[in-house]
């Protein structure tokens, strides 16, 4: 039994022990190569971009957020508060978000062989929980206003809402420029986006008042913010819960990946114990037990097998374990796992 491990990064790492061996307390031969002759790291890289594009926009969404405050106040208007509700709660969010790319560009150690790009998942795990209590929170009060409505000066709340959009847009478009594959930086947009409808809602509600006088317009747009939020948010944390449960990647069909991979290398007779999960949303990893032909060559197939991996499925870090005949992870006797 040989174990193999490729990882086509062109970074610095040691091994994780999860991919160390198993110890089934039977006798057998074995061995540990590498394919390349370089170190890596088993985390992404997080680039400077990414964390700059988070601090912009954490400063743009507070400093904007305390004349939205004061808006509100003096407007009357729950749009604008819920709005700025929302944005008190983004700037925090965004801090969290821009903290968790800090912390990731530590380099790994003996006790995180990982690193800490997993926070960055706890990030955006946590922000989409923060949206569905903001949605709450806005929906409640907007009841409140529906049961007893109040004066909204639709003047000033349109002026102040046209700004928030501005400062929103500018937000979304920094963001959106950035890497859109990553699920922290996919938090940070969310938060902004929702921060952008409640302007376009608070606008509209404005606008509706000041040629209606018809002051529900605000409470039940702002109603109607909090349902895009909380589906947005559903969508956040099912992802980032996700890979926080090390579930297989969404872009995987392992079974696919086995018959695949019997089927274009003669020399390998089965593969079983399969396993994926994500480190963050870009980076995959997989480990799987093959069984090859005894008589084949064993640099020649694991070359092979990580290059198929690579090409057919964009699987650049696996963890092989080969074997001639009986899995040495299971009892003497025990059928072969499929």
């Amino acid at each position: 039994m040989t174990d193999f491990h490729s990882d086509n990064s062109p970074q610095d790492h040691d091994d994780a022990p999860r991919h160390g061996t198993s110890q089934t307390g039977q006798a057998h031969d074995h061995s540990h190569s590498h394919s390349h002759n370089h170190s890596h790291d088993h985390a992404p890289t997080v680039t400077a971009d990414s964390e700059r594009r988070i601090f912009l926009v954490m400063c743009l969404t507070g400093g904007y957020m305390l004349l939205q405050i004061a808006g509100g106040l003096l407007a009357g208007s729950l749009a604008l508060l819920a709005d700025s509700g929302h944005m008190l709660s983004d700037t925090a969010a965004l801090g969290l978000a821009w903290f968790a790319f800090r912390l990731a560009s530590k380099p790994a150690d003996s006790r995180r062989s990982y690193g800490y790009h997993r926070f960055q998942i706890l990030a955006a795990f946590t922000n989409g929980l923060t949206l569905f209590f903001i949605a709450g929170w806005i929906v409640v009060e907007a009841i409140a206003r529906l049961i007893t409505p109040s004066e909204v000066m639709g003047g000033l709340m349109l002026a102040v809402a046209c700004g928030g959009l501005l400062i929103n847009i500018a937000g979304f478009y920094l963001l959106h420029r950035g890497d859109r594959h990553n699920v922290n930086m996919q938090g940070a947009l969310l938060h902004v986006m929702g921060d952008l409808l409640g302007s376009i809602a608070a606008i509209a509600a404005a606008v509706i008042i000041m040629l209606t006088g018809w002051t529900a317009a605000d409470p039940l747009l702002s109603i109607l913010v909090a349902l895009i939020i909380l589906k947005s948010a559903f969508g956040l944390v099912r992802r980032s819960g996700h890979i926080l449960l090390e579930g297989t990647p969404d872009h995987l069909d392992m079974e696919l990946i086995r018959d695949k991979l019997v089927a274009y290398l003669p020399q390998v007779r089965g593969v079983h114990h399969m396993h994926a999960w994500s480190l963050t949303a870009e980076k995959s990893i997989v480990t799987m037990h093959v069984e090859i032909d005894p008589a084949a060559d064993l640099e020649k197939t694991l070359r092979a097998i990580t290059a198929f991996l690579q090409s057919e499925f964009d699987i650049n870090h696996v963890t092989l374990q080969i074997e001639h005949s009986n899995c040495a992870t299971d009892p003497p006797g025990m059928p072969q796992p499929a």
